[in-house]
């Protein structure tokens, strides 16, 4: 099986394709997942200059986290997924629902995603995420008995935070929810937040086992059901993901820098 690794866009918005590109290819990754623009010369722009760098492209749609009320969160998720699937990605990761939405709500928006992705045949995956119909266990639990052919983003940091845990007391929740990634954000979260200040800090050794428990248990699930390619993106972003200093605002760690060493320690577990 093949295991390709990403960069993440997000914070990095503000270099320019060129020089975030030359960044991205510098450091290593496979490719880049990233939003795209809604402009379509702009969205063209960056694909082609993603592809002519060797590299692959993963689409990202999370803008529907600021429609609240449905009718405006169904209208641009249509927008942002349609416009996804024109740049021909690998696949489209997606910000799917609210957990304040009724179930029959966010189902409608789940076939909504899954009939996109059936006409411009692009995968579709929904990520886990806090306030998404996915934000906790018991919210996605039922979704995943009705819909056995969901897919999703294993983001298992925002679980960490929603559940004020590390999952040690869910085994159940979690073996049903694994055969069902597709795709994994590899950011360590923790028990109070979605994000640890370093994952290389000693004082986090045991969320940092967990997280690569999980990622291992769905490389080995992929593998097993036979999957061509499996793919994660080191995700940690900029702040108030990345903590900072009270005042002076300056951050704890940065970023980049930790996408990059997450990307090493996959190539060296996975041999990727």
């Amino acid at each position: 099986m093949d295991i390709r690794i990403f960069a993440p866009h997000w914070g990095s918005n503000e270099l320019a394709p060129a020089v975030f590109i030359g960044r991205v290819k510098a450091a290593g990754f496979d490719g880049i997942e990233m939003s795209l623009p809604l402009d379509a010369a702009a969205r063209d722009d960056w694909s082609a200059r993603i592809a002519d760098a060797g590299l692959l492209l993963i689409a990202q749609q999370w803008e529907t986290a600021f429609h609240a009320g449905f009718d405006a969160h169904r209208e641009a998720l249509a927008t942002y997924l349609v416009n996804a699937c024109g740049a021909r990605p690998l696949l489209v990761n997606t910000h799917t629902g609210k957990d304040f939405y009724t179930h029959e709500q966010n189902l409608e928006l789940i076939a909504l995603t899954q009939a996109i992705a059936r006409e411009h045949g692009v995968p579709i995956v929904h990520e886990i995420h806090r306030s998404r119909f996915s934000g906790h266990p018991m919210l996605l639990l039922p979704y995943l008995r009705e819909l056995p052919g969901l897919e999703l983003t294993a983001d298992l940091s925002h679980w960490c935070c929603a559940c004020e845990s590390l999952l040690e007391d869910q085994p159940d929740a979690l073996a049903a929810t694994l055969p069902h990634v597709r795709h994994i954000h590899a950011r360590v979260g923790h028990a109070q937040g979605p994000q640890v200040s370093d994952f290389r800090d000693p004082r986090f050794a045991a969320e940092l086992a967990r997280h690569l428990q999980w990622w291992d248990s769905i490389v080995a699930l992929r593998r097993a059901a036979g999957a061509a390619l499996t793919t994660l993106t080191p995700e940690f972003g900029p702040a108030p993901y990345t903590q900072s200093m009270p005042f002076s605002g300056e951050p704890l760690s940065d970023a980049w820098d930790q996408n990059v060493a997450m990307l090493r320690l996959l190539r060296e577990r996975y041999g990727a």
